[in-house]
């Protein structure tokens, strides 16, 4: 029953440019209809719809994208 319900885990990755840097720029939990962000940095707490939204919410106009990156949640071994 836990590991059914449990939330899959994402990073919010900010790319600079054009692919020259990255970084890190959130950890993310996911439920159907919401996620919760936390910035790597400690200065930012967010609940959203959707990790989507998050990403686009951490994307800058100046040369900077976010992508998603799924971390294995475990369920895909079963």
């Amino acid at each position: 029953m836990v590991a059914e319900s449990a939330p899959r885990t994402f990073a919010v990755v900010q790319v600079f440019g054009e692919r020259l840097d990255a970084r890190i720029a959130a950890w993310g939990l996911a439920w159907d209809g919401q996620a919760e962000i936390v910035g790597v940095d400690g200065d930012l707490r967010i609940g959203v719809r959707s990790p989507e939204r998050a990403c686009r919410l951490l994307a800058q106009p100046h040369d900077v994208s976010a992508r998603l990156v799924w971390l294995p949640s475990g369920k895909e071994s079963r």
